[in-house]
């Protein structure tokens, strides 16, 4: 457990206070959790206070560009196995995000962190954690974030002085070669399905082989290091060779590889991974993502999808054809504005489906569904495309605000 500090000083306190107001002013104004605002004024307060509010804590930062606000959610119900935790459940994962959550935590024993990959190295310098849990770089909001070699580099640099174990997917060369600069690394065996980011040598530029599970570069000689901890199916092989079964309540292999980085990343903590991985079991649903919601006579399942990767990763757990599907695309400034990533997801694996089409971008992304040959109907509203679906049950994917103005409108 990290050491007990001294009691906040009079300005973080002050600050904290400010932050709180400022976030349930932002609340009554319906403006959502009020955490980014609130963490914002805290900080202007006292611009040490991200440093001040994480010292007693063991901070766990997890970062990717999918699966970590699922994977904290998993990692931060197996810690509770040892102590009280403060987490930032809901996603606000930017220092302001991470500020507001910690001023909670003042009993705390661990602070378990969803980081923004592009404030991962800030962050990590300002909380000092005893754990960096890294899980894919893939292309994201292509008209800000930086390329991913690049956010690769980044995290190397920002890690190779840290003291911090890294937990790192072995199947993702990206993040083998930002994890190996680190002193301590625990690989795992998490998988990579989409791989159109990193066929390319992150070491020298070198074009990759990918025989069979592997992978590495004939020219440097950069490869897959070996794991100790390795999704097999159903199962979490930890480093002894046991087998320990995943039986979560969220779908999907993704999930099972989320909640292989969580138990590796849990026994850090002396949390053994049949605990680790019973306690996850009761998570059902991560900031509403998965949940499934009766609206219209239907019942709607809500899907988070924000880059070709997890579109990928989606349609793998849509019910077969012919379920109907309802898809959402916004360009608002927190999803980046830039729709051409549109063009990189396979909408062909769709074939089948009933497909309606909705959201701000619904003409960019009914443009895509042409030439991808999928049939498809074009609506204004979430009502007016479920009017057109038979009852039942609805798959319906949205990237990040799109996902939102669907929970508004659901009651979720």
């Amino acid at each position: 457990m990290a050491e007990s500090t001294q009691p906040l000083s009079a300005r973080a306190r002050l600050a904290v206070t400010a932050g709180k107001a400022a976030a349930a002013v932002s609340r009554a104004a319906g403006r959502g959790s009020g955490s980014v605002i609130g963490g914002r004024v805290a900080l202007k307060l006292d611009p040490e206070l991200l440093s001040r509010l994480a010292a007693h804590l063991d901070v766990v930062l997890v970062s990717a560009t999918n699966g970590k606000t699922t994977t904290t959610r998993l990692l931060a119900e197996a810690l509770r196995a040892g102590g009280e935790v403060v987490s930032n459940a809901l996603g606000a994962n930017m220092p302001a995000g991470i500020t507001s959550a910690l001023s909670s935590g003042a009993q705390a024993r661990y602070g378990v962190l969803e980081v923004d990959e592009k404030y991962l190295t800030s962050v990590a310098a300002a909380v000092s954690p005893k754990a960096v849990a890294l899980l894919n770089l893939s292309r994201d909001q292509l008209d800000r974030a930086a390329e991913t070699r690049m956010l690769a580099e980044r995290w190397r640099e920002g890690l190779k002085d840290s003291k911090a174990t890294v937990v790192a997917n072995a199947d993702d060369p990206l993040v083998v070669w930002a994890a190996s600069s680190a002193t301590a690394v625990v690989w795992v065996a998490a998988g990579q399905e989409w791989k159109d980011d990193a066929w390319s040598c992150p070491a020298c530029g070198g074009v990759l082989q990918r025989p069979g599970d592997s992978w590495g570069c004939g020219s440097c000689g950069f490869s897959r290091p070996t794991p100790t901890w390795v999704l097999s199916g159903d199962a979490v092989l930890d480093p002894h060779g046991s087998a320990w079964p995943i039986h979560l309540q969220l779908p999907g292999r993704a999930n099972k590889a989320n909640a292989t980085t969580a138990a590796a990343t849990a026994a850090l903590f002396g949390v053994p991974p049949g605990l680790a991985l019973q306690r996850m079991q009761a998570v059902t649903a991560v900031a509403g993502r998965y949940d499934v919601v009766s609206h219209q006579g239907r019942e709607i399942r809500l899907l988070l999808a924000k880059n070709p990767a997890g579109w990928l990763e989606t349609f793998s757990l849509i019910d077969p054809p012919p379920a109907p599907v309802i898809l959402s695309v916004n360009a608002r400034s927190a999803d980046g504005t830039d729709t051409s990533w549109l063009w990189d997801v396979d909408y062909t694996r769709l074939a089948g489906h009933p497909v309606a089409v909705i959201g701000d971008r619904r003409l960019d992304l009914a443009v895509r569904l042409e030439v991808a040959g999928v049939d498809f109907r074009v609506f204004d509203t979430l009502p007016q495309a479920l009017q057109a679906c038979p009852p039942g049950r609805v798959e319906a994917i949205a990237n990040y605000t799109a996902f939102q103005d669907l929970r508004r409108t659901v009651g979720n």
